[in-house]
């Protein structure tokens, strides 16, 4: 299938790419069929609308940069999607690429769920005080890292 996107142009697509979200991603609620796929970049990926051209996310996986990130969320909200083993979700942050220069930050509270098998995603909202809208995703990887050296050194003593 040939899709339009917003940063690509035409591209083609399988169906394994496409991802439904039943209830849409916040803001967009009327969008609800969409194609995931590789951003030139690593280790971004790109969440593209198949019905709006113009509508497309950036997104990253949380745990490479918060290895801590925990979500807690109801079981209610997975069963749209049919999630009952978190091994068979995919989980992804919405990314903020500011063009002033900002930094670039992720959501952390409003992950997207995607079941594996059914291709259907919902977007959480979780209600950790931990997770904000706008994490600095360079700023929190140098932190985690320098603290994992940290650990790694007091374990070796």
């Amino acid at each position: 299938m040939k899709i339009e996107t917003k940063a690509y142009g035409p591209i083609e697509i399988n169906e394994r790419q496409k991802i439904s979200f039943p209830s849409g991603i916040l803001g967009f609620e009327s969008l609800k069929e969409y194609a995931i796929f590789d951003a030139e970049q690593q280790p971004f990926y790109w969440l593209q609308s198949i019905d709006e051209q113009n509508v497309a996310f950036v997104l990253i996986n949380p745990f490479i940069f918060r290895p801590d990130y925990e979500m807690n969320i109801d079981n209610e909200e997975l069963l749209p999607i049919g999630v009952s083993d978190p091994e068979k979700a995919l989980i992804f942050s919405i990314v903020t690429i500011p063009v002033d220069g900002s930094p670039i930050t992720a959501n952390l509270q409003g992950p997207l769920v995607i079941n594996r098998e059914t291709r259907l995603g919902v977007q959480a909202v979780l209600t950790d005080a931990r997770w904000k809208t706008k994490h600095d995703i360079v700023a929190e990887l140098a932190a985690f890292g320098a603290s994992a050296e940290v650990n790694s050194q007091e374990t070796t003593r």
